[in-house]
C-alpha cells in the first residue's frame, strides 16, 4: 500500500557489503542498443555512486508493477549527510551495528 511517506536515506556512503559482493555482485544497465550491456561490479559503485548503488537495490527489492513504481519515486538517497528535506521534518531510524 502507498501511504504517502517518503523514505529518506543519508550516509549512503557508510554502506558495508558482506561476503565477496563487492566483487561478485554486479549492477548491469542496458543502453538499448546492440552490444550496449554495461557492468560494474557493487565495490566500484559503491566507491564512486554510492546513492544509485542504493537506489538500485532497494527498488530491485518493490514490486514490478505500478504500485513498486509510485514507491521507488517517494525514495531519496544521498550520499553524505545533508539532504535538502529539513522542512519536512524526518525522523532517524537508528540500525543496530552488524559485527564484522
Amino acid at each position: 500500500m502507498d501511504t504517502g511517506d517518503f523514505v529518506v536515506i543519508v550516509n549512503a556512503e557508510k554502506v558495508v557489503l558482506t561476503g565477496n559482493k563487492r566483487d561478485q555482485a554486479f549492477a548491469y544497465r542496458h543502453s538499448g542498443y546492440p552490444g550496449g550491456l554495461r557492468k560494474r561490479s557493487f565495490g566500484e559503485l559503491l566507491d564512486t555512486k554510492p546513492d544509485r548503488l542504493l537506489e538500485k537495490v532497494v527498488k530491485g527489492m518493490l514490486p514490478k508493477n505500478k504500485l513498486g513504481r509510485a514507491q521507488g519515486k517517494k525514495l531519496k538517497v544521498y550520499a553524505g549527510p545533508e539532504h535538502p528535506h529539513a522542512a519536512q521534518q524526518p525522523k532517524p531510524f537508528e540500525i543496530a551495528k552488524v559485527a564484522k
